[in-house]
């Protein structure tokens, strides 16, 4: 059983940046692969980032060059860097855990443990 809680949400001004963290329990945090989804209002979550167990990283083309994840497994945390932020990148964010391969990192159903999401609001 993996717990997640993220941390790191706010208000900020478009252009700016945000870094989110997710907490992880668990002695084995470094078995997962790791992923960043987003619910807009009035949309469908999505699939933002995911760093593999060997820290391979995966991007949706939306946050490519804007976003970093990373991972550091002495700290049981993941992160998600966020520069140059848009209006559209307003959402709840998901920390998500999967122990699957990279087939099912971009997937909602891929997943196997979830956060409960911080709130991101970019204003224009």
């Amino acid at each position: 059983q993996v717990q997640l809680v993220e941390s790191g949400g706010g208000l900020v001004q478009a252009g700016g940046s945000l870094r989110l963290s997710c907490a992880a329990s668990g002695r084995t945090f470094s078995r997962y692969s790791m992923a960043w989804f987003r619910q807009a209002p009035g949309k469908e979550r999505e699939f933002v980032a995911a760093i593999s167990w060997i820290s391979y990283t995966y991007y949706a083309d939306s946050v490519k060059g804007r976003f970093t994840i990373s991972r550091d497994n002495a700290k049981n945390t993941v992160y998600l860097q966020m520069n140059s932020l848009k209006p559209e990148d307003t959402a709840v964010y998901y920390c998500a855990a999967t122990e699957r391969n990279s087939y099912y990192y971009n997937k909602e159903d891929g997943m196997d443990y979830w956060g409960k999401g911080t709130l991101v609001t970019v204003s224009s």
